[in-house]
């Protein structure tokens, strides 16, 4: 009887330090020439936002949780409540996914087809531990809050033994990830060019999802 193998990673001393692992799961597919896999990218776009969805699964059911996620190093960290249902997974081996994404402007086409938008993504495979080291805790938390505001991290309250007991601080490792990025303009079909709609990039207004149209010339 034949054996299903899971399909594996592509890792190997091959790929640079400076580029993350990409397997099947994680190769961008679609529109592949927007997609790649340098860690630069990636961690700019976690530290700019440090708002990330994390996926699972729980008793058979995909479960996506927004959660504060920020990064120290080649690490990302978030915290929970201690014995929380996210902490169990962890430590028991599973793996999460966790995507980052950001919508800078739509793409408004004389086509209903063509409307698009702008935007940069990152989809993660991490697994991750629970910190325990008094010291790494501190610092975790310090970085997010100096990134939050410089000089913070000296000025306020450091946590008392009864928050770090009911806080659990993971630590991820990035297993597999990759970036994607769309920056371009309208692409039209010739017999569409002549129809009397506008079509360009226009903002998104952060409050409203609307589009904010560039100003006419004057």
């Amino acid at each position: 009887m034949s054996q299903h193998h899971e399909p594996q990673p592509l890792l190997s001393s091959e790929i640079p330090a400076t580029e993350l692992a990409h397997g099947p799961d994680s190769t961008v597919k679609r529109v592949a020439k927007r997609g790649r896999y340098d860690r630069e990218s990636v961690y700019q776009l976690v530290d700019q936002l440090k708002l990330g969805h994390i996926a699972f699964v729980a008793n058979n059911r995909p479960v996506v949780i927004p959660m504060t996620v920020w990064r120290l190093d080649d690490h990302l960290y978030f915290h929970v409540a201690n014995k929380s249902r996210l902490e169990k997974l962890l430590l028991g081996g599973t793996e999460v996914c966790i995507s980052f994404a950001r919508y800078d402007q739509w793409v408004m086409s004389k086509s209903a087809y063509h409307h698009s938008a702008n935007y940069q993504s990152a989809v993660l495979f991490c697994t991750g531990e629970r910190v325990t080291d008094a010291e790494e805790f501190d610092q975790a938390f310090n970085v997010l809050l100096e990134q939050m505001e410089e000089g913070r991290s000296s000025q306020v309250r450091p946590p008392n033994d009864k928050e770090r007991y009911i806080t659990a601080l993971m630590k991820l490792t990035i297993n597999e990830g990759s970036f994607k990025q769309r920056n371009e303009g309208v692409h039209e079909e010739p017999e569409d060019l002549a129809l009397p709609v506008w079509n360009g990039v226009a903002s998104i207004c952060p409050f409203s999802g609307r589009a904010e149209k560039p100003a006419d010339p004057a």
